[in-house]
């Protein structure tokens, strides 16, 4: 039981503080921004999830009722093999951290989402307010685009069941055809991916957890490689020059595209689209993934390594 809870402590420390500096470091995340948000996503996982088994195995070990409910399937020989009445002195310490860092974790994700929601009413509220009224007896705009009179040029993505795509007539004045296909394919290449639960859940983990180098971090990282990769889904259908072209005359008056971005990453995604790097090697992709997902599966591996010990 006492090496099964280190081992687990070992890899949530290892995946919440060393993790996130060697994904930093590495070169690659630029190329193949779908990748580094799998790998981020998976070095997450492997954080909670070694949190989630050692809470588990802890309130086994410390208290009665839980023991009886986790192993009542189990034989006695799996039981056995945890050994959970030799538990150390220090389980019910770390049970306690471990409940209460749970319980932030889900207060912090729901109030994310409950503000989400509340802001993607107010939004769609005001997008309502400054539609353009529609003659008597044609019905209202509830399909996937939503065209604003406004002078100046923007478009962005409203979540939702459907989500809908949202641009200025000056948007439509300054864009051309191909560019306004780009700026499509990037918002629906967001909608697709399903980006903003993505957000929603960087935002939280940050927000509740910000003196964790994995959490702050996977947040920034976030922000930036879903538009990198929403980029890559624009350059290709429409080509790079195309999409490049499209960023800068929608950016030009607020230096923005959506309100994730700042004028700094703005710059990087022109230059990255201008001169595209080369991606990685099939094979080289396809053993990050891989990897990755191992990491993930790791501290399940540990928890049930006694139990198939047993068979």
């Amino acid at each position: 039981m006492t090496v099964l809870l280190l081992l687990l402590t070992a890899v949530a420390l290892t995946a919440a503080v060393l993790g996130p500096r060697a994904l930093l470091r590495a070169a690659w995340p630029e190329r193949e921004p779908v990748v580094a948000l799998w790998a981020w996503q998976c070095l997450v996982a492997a954080a909670l999830l070694s949190c989630l088994a050692a809470l588990v195995l802890g309130a086994a070990a410390v208290f009665e009722t839980v023991r009886t409910h986790a192993f009542a399937p189990a034989p006695p020989a799996v039981t056995a093999a945890y050994d959970l009445t030799a538990a150390p002195p220090w389980t019910a310490v770390l049970t306690l951290l471990l409940a209460c860092g749970a319980a932030w974790s889900g207060a912090m994700i729901a109030r994310e989402l409950v503000e989400a929601r509340r802001r993607r009413h107010l939004r769609r509220a005001h997008l309502r307010e400054r539609a353009p009224d529609l003659p008597a007896g044609l019905p209202q705009s509830k399909g996937p685009l939503l065209v604003l009179e406004d002078e100046y040029p923007d478009a962005w993505l409203m979540p939702g069941a459907p989500p809908q795509l949202v641009v200025t007539t000056g948007a439509l004045r300054k864009l051309s055809d191909r560019q306004l296909d780009a700026v499509l394919a990037h918002e629906l290449g967001h909608a697709r991916a399903r980006h903003d639960w993505l957000l929603h859940l960087s935002t939280a983990l940050a927000t509740g957890f910000p003196r964790v180098p994995l959490f702050a971090h996977f947040a920034d990282q976030t922000h930036r490689l879903v538009e990198l990769a929403a980029d890559d889904t624009a350059s290709r259908r429409c080509g790079h020059l195309t999409t490049a072209l499209a960023l800068i005359e929608l950016n030009r008056h607020r230096g923005v595209l959506s309100c994730a971005n700042t004028r700094r990453l703005l710059g990087d995604r022109v230059e990255r689209l201008l001169e595209p790097p080369p991606r990685l090697h099939r094979t080289h992709r396809a053993a990050t993934t891989t990897a990755a997902a191992l990491l993930a599966l790791l501290p399940l591996l540990i928890a049930f390594a006694p139990a198939l010990g047993t068979l």
